[in-house]
């Protein structure tokens, strides 16, 4: 009796450890394997295989983070051979590349190359780095993901089915990176600021022309990246990247920046304002990146480009790990002890690189459609021809870096942003009279038409003054000497091209909100020219040179009140004060 129960008690035992521990031999195939190229999963898919893949091997995490607009949240998925995923302790030793995926899942190649990247590694397929850690975000714009479709995306190969552009609410997630309207960049800036990547790789795919690639890089722009650490991704890792995937048959060309016209004529690099992934990366000193997969090639080819990109990837890091940690501390040296920062940018025309480029033969016909002349590439025709390739910028505007910025606390969303990103502030514990530098805002534009729940200003041109301003208890003092520098002078500076008020959130200073009735302040406005010599010559002055101004009788009486003190001091005043020392 007591030897059958022994073995009643070792068979339940055995049968336990066979049907609840993950068989860590099992293959993990993915439905793009599975389905020789054809299709992509769904999101819930990848979300599933991502957890198992976690429970089968203890060098995988995946962590839940932040509500996005879908109402699921997003996830973090960790690879590190040492199976340890304190970000803080990681950090001090290893270098940490974040993937992010399916901001367009449209463009779902990064999805599945990342999916079997991390189980390749897990599996013990490709060699654990000693010295990066992988991370990755497998579906950032989920609300996309799930809007499923096979039409949406009517130029590109494969795969079967897609998502879509928009996330939930219809955003673009590419261009909310600053703004944030979206619950997606609020959870993107929680992981961003957990993980701080010292290298971050964001996978889409796009067709402005047709060329032999497969692959294009978009690296974020050197000059705007600056300091040595801009220097070493012009120079160092870029020229890695092309060589080893050309020794893999991987020819590799910058984004192909042109829109219905032959790049042989010659384009310049991407501007990546920091809307966009890249350019918010480089305001934390990280090495960023677009991979670009050509949408008109077989999307087989087109994930296995990005997966043999993304493993060249991590080798670059693994192999410079010291270098890029120490180029990093030392740009955000440089950046604490900056005088001015650059805040608009322009392609210097006086510099240009040459591209061997690999191309096609293009011709212009007449449509069958339009009956007008159209663009035809001719694949029949590919070429190798040097082409122009500007790819340096110079800075057209730059601003003094003041000592901290004073932010009243009514303007709420402005200071949730900045806690989000990781801003330190201190509020007043008493109200407090400061002397400040005051803008005001001299000029602007808008674009006429609604872009990203927006009407985005540009060519924002504003004036200074010193002046003494009582600031009241809980409004917010933000000292530039910290991490987030180039954060804080590219929102809160209205003339830099992604600032705060540009994207209009400062919008409410920009009406009028007392006004005059002329009956009445015509013999006010007498009586201010009659006691104000100066005005009055200034006055006279400009109706006698400018014509239009002296026949309109409205014009004049507002010019008077504006340099009255019956003029309200709000309409125009950026809000936001700058202590210089």
């Amino acid at each position: 009796m007591k030897l059958y129960f022994t073995w009643v008690v070792i068979a339940l035992l055995f049968t336990a450890c066979h049907t609840d521990k993950p068989e860590k031999d099992q293959k993990f195939q993915t439905l793009f394997e599975s389905s020789e190229g054809k299709q992509t999963p769904e999101y819930e898919e990848v979300i599933d295989y991502y957890k198992k893949l976690a429970e089968a091997f203890q060098e995988i995490d995946i962590q839940t983070m932040g509500m996005t607009d879908s109402g699921y949240p997003l996830h973090l998925v960790t690879y590190n051979p040492d199976g340890s995923f304190d970000f803080d302790k990681l950090r001090k030793d290893k270098r940490i590349l974040l993937v992010l995926n399916g901001i367009h899942p449209g463009e779902s190649d990064g999805i599945d190359a990342s999916m079997m990247l991390l189980r390749d590694y897990a599996q013990g397929k490709l060699n654990p780095p000693k010295n990066t850690i992988i991370a990755t975000i497998p579906v950032y714009n989920i609300g996309g993901a799930l809007n499923r479709n096979s039409h949406t995306r009517a130029n590109q190969n494969g795969p079967q089915e897609y998502g879509f552009r928009g996330n939930a609410k219809n955003y673009d997630l590419n261009r909310d990176f600053i703004k944030s309207d979206s619950r997606n960049s609020r959870a993107f800036a929680e992981i961003f600021q957990l993980v701080k990547p010292d290298v971050f790789i964001d996978n889409h795919v796009s067709n402005g022309a047709d060329y032999q690639y497969t692959l294009t890089h978009l690296f974020t722009q050197h000059n705007k990246l600056g300091s040595e650490l801009g220097q070493y991704l012009h120079r160092e890792m870029m020229p890695q990247l092309e060589q080893a995937l050309a020794e893999k048959d991987w020819n590799i060309t910058p984004y192909v920046n042109v829109f219905n016209k032959p790049p042989e004529t010659g384009f310049s690099q991407f501007a990546d304002h920091p809307r966009y992934s890249t350019g918010y990366a480089t305001l934390w000193n990280t090495l960023g990146m677009m991979l670009e997969t050509h949408m008109l090639k077989p999307y087989p080819k087109r994930v296995e480009g990005t997966y043999q990109l993304l493993r060249e990837m991590v080798n670059i890091t693994e192999k410079d790990h010291l270098k890029i940690k120490e180029l990093r501390q030392t740009a955000f040296k440089y950046y604490a002890t900056a005088d001015t920062y650059p805040v608009r940018w322009t392609v210097d025309s006086t510099k240009v690189s040459t591209l061997q480029f690999l191309g096609y033969e293009a011709d212009t016909i007449i449509s069958a459609v339009t009956g007008l002349p159209r663009l035809k590439y001719n694949r029949d025709k590919p070429f190798v021809k040097p082409v122009s390739y500007y790819n340096y910028f110079k800075a057209s505007h730059r601003v003094t870096v003041p000592k901290s910025y004073v932010i009243p606390k009514q303007w709420r969303r402005v200071v949730e942003l900045l806690k989000l990103n990781g801003v330190t502030l201190h509020s007043l514990p008493s109200d407090t009279l400061m002397e400040v530098q005051a803008y005001r805002i001299e000029d602007f534009k808008t674009q006429p038409s609604a872009f990203e729940g927006h009407y985005l200003h540009y060519n924002t041109a504003v004036s200074s003054q010193q002046i003494k301003k009582r600031f009241n208890k809980g409004d917010y003092i933000v000292q530039t000497d910290q991490p987030a520098i180039r954060y804080l002078i590219e929102t809160l500076e209205p003339e830099a091209s992604d600032s705060f008020f540009n994207w209009n959130f400062f919008d409410p200073i920009l009406q009028q909100k007392e006004h005059f009735s002329p009956y009445v302040f015509e013999d006010i406005a007498l009586e201010l020219l009659e006691n104000n010599p100066a005005l009055k010559t200034e006055f006279e002055a400009l109706k006698e040179g400018d014509s239009d101004f002296s026949k309109n009788w409205y014009e004049q009486l507002q010019w008077i009140y504006q340099h009255s003190e019956y003029y309200e001091k709000a309409h125009m005043q950026y809000p936001v004060y700058r202590i210089l020392y």
